[in-house]
């Protein structure tokens, strides 16, 4: 069954396939390895974090998502190098910004994730408004749970502060490398521990550890200890099956960014 509109994978025929893993056959000692790197990566965030508080002059804390940033880039591309892979196999393409290819694959990513956004954010702005009219009439500690929002909401459309500063900061800083290391390589390299596992769904093969990666996205939030913070494990469902439906992680890359900036977008205009 095809989702009207978003295109099949591959996007690039030429593009290579993520090589047979030489780890199938060991494949729990593979799939700890992958966790043990996300498990890094998480926990150097948490340490930044706990350096930022006694960090005097504030450059650490307002730098966080750079640090973010890093880890999710630098620590799979080091797993990569060592196994003499680059990350097109990964839903990364890039032949070069003068090569036409990299526009051409990135472009249609971006086309699909327009698209999507186009269709989710319309449903999604009125299961927003429902829920912030439902959560003053619940019960204080689980509205803590539930969300960061007090108080009684009332609409008034406003954008963000200094939107295109954060557009860029959500679009590179945030979104890119959080694609690249959960949907690019952790969703791409725990698939190829049981190659001929998985079910499809709306045209997408979901793999191996398809829901453990976006059920650790999630837990990765929980590096700011609230509760609400697990919610993201909806969106991550969206973006793997993206990545897997569109062959890349430029569609993932977009809705991620276009979402964070959406969301900010309602609180500002329900709460003020």
């Amino acid at each position: 069954m095809r989702s009207g509109g978003v295109p099949p994978r591959p996007l690039d025929p030429a593009a290579p396939a993520p090589p047979a893993s030489d780890e199938a056959g060991e494949a729990p000692l593979a799939r700890r390895r992958l966790v043990a790197t996300w498990a890094t990566a998480v926990a150097g965030l948490g340490l930044a974090r706990l350096l930022a508080l006694a960090e005097p002059t504030g450059h650490l804390a307002a730098n966080l998502a750079g640090v973010a940033a890093f880890l999710f880039i630098w620590l799979p591309d080091r797993r990569l190098r060592e196994r003499g892979e680059g990350w097109e196999a990964y839903g990364a393409p890039f032949h070069g910004l003068a090569d036409g290819r990299t526009w051409r694959d990135w472009g249609r990513g971006a086309a699909s994730g327009l698209l999507v956004c186009a269709l989710v954010f319309p449903v999604f702005l009125g299961g927003f408004a429902l829920f912030a009219g439902a959560l003053p009439h619940l019960p204080a500690g689980v509205a803590r749970l539930l969300s960061p929002y007090v108080g009684t909401p009332a609409f008034q459309p406003r954008l963000p502060a200094g939107l295109p500063l954060l557009a860029a900061v959500q679009l590179l800083v945030v979104a890119l490398p959080e694609e690249l290391f959960y949907r690019g390589w952790l969703q791409t390299a725990w698939a190829r521990t049981a190659p001929g596992e998985g079910v499809t769904v709306l045209g997408a093969r979901l793999g191996r550890g398809f829901l453990w990666t976006q059920l650790l996205f999630a837990v990765g939030h929980l590096v700011t200890l609230q509760p609400w913070r697990l919610g993201t494990f909806f969106p991550g469902l969206l973006f793997g099956w993206l990545r897997e439906r569109t062959g890349s992680i430029a569609a993932p890359v977009v809705v991620h960014a276009l979402s964070n900036l959406f969301m900010l977008a309602l609180e500002r205009s329900f709460y003020g």
